[in-house]
């Protein structure tokens, strides 16, 4: 994973999961990961677990609402949208200062699907990496841009899935 640009996107169950199990992996071996999480409301039980995996392992939410992004109203949207740009001018620090040996962005295809960024300013910004830093990006729809820059590219989609909830 030496440099590398890696995507999990799709319809299915697991990408944040495969995403931080390539972080874990990371971390176990001395390396500096950080994860910034999009669109994903701050309750979370995992998150709190995780917090012991540092500092090899750090997740960042920058948003404040309870509840997923599509479920506020658009005042608590526009809130939102603002503390999306401080997560995004965060990693672009994590990027410029090579802050880190893997940078993984969780859900940030979501932020192209709501209008909060542009193709165009996601492909920049993960343009400016470092030759040696590995970037992971997750969301449910990888845009075509992402194609010939990407080094490995996994598409996750359900065969079956049970209403129950289980682990995403």
């Amino acid at each position: 994973m030496d440099g590398s640009i890696q995507i999990y996107h799709g319809t299915g169950r697991g990408k944040t999961t495969a995403a931080l199990g390539l972080g874990i992996r990371a971390a176990a071996e001395g390396k500096q990961v950080i994860m910034v999480q999009f669109l994903k409301g701050k309750n979370n039980h995992t998150l709190e677990y995780l917090k012991k995996l540092e500092p090899e392992l750090q997740i960042f939410r920058f948003e404040r609402a309870g509840c997923v992004f599509s479920d506020l109203s658009p005042e608590e949207q526009r809130e939102q949208v603002a503390n999306i740009q401080t997560a995004l001018s965060y990693t672009k620090k994590v990027l410029d200062t090579c802050q880190c040996d893997v940078l993984i962005l969780d859900e940030i295809f979501g932020l192209i699907d709501y209008g909060i960024i542009t193709v165009e300013e996601l492909y920049n910004l993960v343009s400016i990496k470092n030759d040696s830093m590995d970037v992971i990006l997750t969301g449910r729809k990888m845009p075509d841009a992402f194609m010939n820059l990407a080094d490995c590219i996994y598409s996750i989609t359900a065969e079956k899935e049970n209403d129950r909830e289980i682990l995403d």
